[in-house]
């Protein structure tokens, strides 16, 4: 019986680079799997032809002693061999880093020795929000060691050797049944590389816990629940890794006058009977320090609004502001003297019903539902 070629069996010509290989591969492996075609005993043996064939083009030392004896230079000893054997179960590993994406190649994976990110809660007070501020804070993570000079060793010359438990890729493959599961390195904790002399600060990790302080700027116009990142300036990674980035969580101080609702400043304000029903005028203090004032008009009923445009907070990002709104809160007198009672009497003496006519219609419209 004539055995195929490799190339012939993956369709792609001697020369073919890596890609193209991996693309053949992956298109057949799809193809031929035996779960596509009901367990069919012929695409079974198909499908592990061509995963042996794989296993072999895709490792550049096994291609070039194919390329030179043959499949000879996989028998009696000299390597390869059946993928799905005993000791080369490794092929079946390329099905899911090969057909269903990169997600299990450690290169295409996030590096392990990374720095954490991190998060701080910063409370301001409306004035800051307002103008945008710089504020120092006082960050405790993990930083670059400088006694193990960033690379957790105590000389200066580099003494991280790769780690053999792993071969430097900081993750190991393991079988459990039919598959095989891929997880960090227990030897090196991911960070392909094993330290022969390490700092006894940061015991070769090239980082130690410190506490330190960092000026970051806040914009203008941030609000309860702002996030702002600042990248870089998480924890440091293993020996020389990217550090994390840090997350500022924005919390609003409560304001003695001031509710907000996006760039809105709300102020409940509460003024005489009197005022309202005559009339008259407000001052607030603006958000910038500068006085808004607020005319009040005659016959103002409790819940209005008056807005005074563009005395606001700053809009997040952008230009110009919001308003600033007054919410009108007419208060009824609860301690009069003598005279301002009887001013009252003879003021009620003297109404109408018609200085109200809100309440008149509602009154009227209650008799009618109890007259039927």
């Amino acid at each position: 019986m004539v055995e195929q070629d490799y190339y012939e069996l993956l369709g792609v010509q001697r020369g073919a680079d890596d890609a193209a290989i991996k693309a053949a591969y992956r298109r057949l492996a799809k193809e031929h799997h035996p779960d596509r075609h009901n367990g069919c005993t012929d695409q079974e043996a198909r499908f592990k032809a061509i995963n042996e064939a794989y296993d072999i083009l895709k490792d550049p030392q096994k291609r070039a002693a194919y390329d030179r004896f043959g499949k000879a230079a996989f028998q009696n000893g000299g390597g390869g061999g059946d993928p799905f054997g005993e000791a080369g179960f490794n092929g079946f590993s390329d099905i899911f880093s090969t057909i269903f994406g990169d997600f299990m190649d450690p290169r295409a994976q996030q590096n392990a020795a990374r720095g954490a990110d991190l998060r701080y809660d910063l409370e301001l007070s409306r004035e800051d929000a307002f103008t945008g501020v710089e504020k120092v804070i006082t960050v405790q993570a993990m930083a670059r060691c400088d006694r193990g000079h960033g690379g957790g060793c105590l000389r200066t010359d580099n003494c991280a050797t790769t780690c053999k438990t792993c071969s430097g890729m900081g993750k190991v493959r393991a079988q459990q049944g039919f598959f095989v599961v891929e997880r960090g390195c227990p030897t090196c904790r991911g960070s392909g590389e094993v330290i022969s002399d390490p700092c006894p600060n940061c015991h070769g990790e090239g980082r130690a816990l410190t506490q330190r302080k960092l000026s970051v700027k806040v914009p203008a116009g941030v609000d309860e629940g702002t996030r702002i990142r600042v990248a870089g300036e998480g924890e440091a990674g293993v020996r020389g890794a990217a550090s994390g980035d840090l997350y500022l969580f924005v919390h609003m101080k409560r304001h003695p006058i001031y509710a907000r609702e996006g760039t809105t400043l709300i102020a409940d304000c509460p003024v005489s009977f009197t005022a309202a029903a005559l009339g008259g005028g407000i001052s607030l203090p603006g958000i910038d320090g500068n006085t808004i004032e607020l005319k009040i008009p005659a016959g103002i009923q409790s819940g209005e609004q008056l807005r005074h445009r563009g005395a606001g907070m700053s809009v997040l990002n952008g230009r110009g502001r919001g308003d600033l709104v007054a919410r009108i809160l007419v208060e009824t007198p609860t301690r009069m003297s003598a005279k301002q009672k009887k001013l009252l009497e003879e003021f009620r003496a003297t109404e109408t019903g018609e200085e109200c006519p809100a309440s008149k219609s509602f009154f009227a419209r209650a008799r009618n539902y109890f007259a039927g």
